[in-house]
């Protein structure tokens, strides 16, 4: 998919997922693997309430496929839980 379009796609209608997707979109989907990159684009296509309360830990995603993007950006946008 190219830059552009994951840009836009990433643009959510609620800023707190904007302050999420963005900052990975620039700092860790680069260095994804192509698979991981292609579950991202099926993130991009779920509701963002969805997407909020997988990325906050009030639920997980039941697809395992989703589950494994949303366990990366959780790990690499400073939601990890507290210890």
């Amino acid at each position: 998919m190219e830059r552009n379009r994951l840009f836009w796609g990433s643009r959510r209608g609620m800023l707190e997922l904007d302050l999420v997707l963005l900052p990975f979109l620039e700092n860790i989907y680069p260095g994804l693997n192509q698979q991981d990159k292609e579950r991202y684009w099926k993130l991009l296509e779920c509701e963002d309430q969805d997407m909020f309360a997988w990325f906050l830990r009030r639920e997980d995603p039941e697809d395992n496929e989703l589950k494994r993007i949303v366990d990366i950006v959780r790990k690499n946008t400073g939601l990890q839980p507290q210890s």
